[in-house]
């Protein structure tokens, strides 16, 4: 039996019997982690309140034998709260989509339990706390976040040189199979030829440029929002389920 501790962001819960949960938290020192929190479905559990999505805490973990991933779940006993982003995310629609889908987006990319992934970890708990402040535009958030995700995962687009064979840009084509924007010598079947302004506020938002990238035209962030999804599409095999939601909520405005 040995105690873990460690501080990370809560990823999702799921029903366990009539009072319990287990919680999937994507921690610094350990990767994602899936773990049992007893009782935290009572009504008057201030323990269950500290481990709702989003929530950033300090948690311990009792486990059985020496590693904290294993045969079993370990159980969460306890939990600090380190800062309570749900409060800033879930009270806006906009955001709480967005939201939900950098947290698909966090676990989808964590997928092996008990690897540490700092990176990926520091990119989540910068991108909540942004998003929960309101300081930028809930869809640029979740685009920069998408883009800084695939790069700290080794996908990262090339927005100015030639993904193939580096051509110095500006290049015209982009393709999500050539790894980016590509030169006419290297155009691939299913390239699209987009806007200099909308592959202009995806390099923006890569490097963290806000000014100009809330400076671009709602046509343009549309057109890059649209190249994130397909470039996000094609490296993790499948969708992500919560981005249907933000397209739906853009398509409204």
């Amino acid at each position: 039996m040995t105690l873990f501790r460690d501080d990370g962001i809560v990823l999702r819960t799921q029903k366990l019997g009539e009072a319990d949960r287990i919680i999937t938290i994507l921690t610094r020192g350990h990767g994602r982690v899936r773990a049992v929190a007893r009782g935290v479905r009572r009504t008057k559990s201030k323990f269950g309140a500290r481990l709702e999505p989003f929530s950033h805490v300090d948690v311990q973990f009792f486990a059985r034998g020496s590693d904290l991933v294993g045969r079993g779940l370990p159980l969460c006993t306890q939990s600090e709260t380190i800062a309570p982003y749900g409060s800033g995310i879930v009270t806006d629609y906009a955001r709480y989509t967005s939201g939900t889908a950098m947290l698909e987006t966090a676990e989808r990319f964590t997928d092996h339990e008990g690897e540490p992934s700092v990176q990926q970890y520091l990119l989540l708990v910068g991108g909540l706390r942004t998003l929960a402040r309101g300081e930028h535009p809930p869809h640029l958030v979740l685009d920069a976040f998408l883009l800084r995700s695939l790069a700290v995962n080794g996908y990262a687009p090339s927005f100015s040189a030639c993904a193939r064979c580096g051509m110095p840009g500006p290049n015209r084509f982009f393709s999500v199979a050539a790894g980016g924007v590509i030169c006419a010598d290297c155009r691939v079947p299913g390239s699209v030829v987009p806007s200099a302004e909308a592959i202009g506020l995806l390099s923006a938002l890569l490097t963290g440029d806000w000014d100009s990238a809330e400076a671009c035209e709602e046509r343009h962030v549309r057109e890059g929002s649209g190249l994130v999804s397909a470039y996000l599409h094609w490296h993790l095999e499948r969708g992500l389920r919560s981005l249907r939601y933000v397209e739906k909520h853009v398509e409204k405005k």
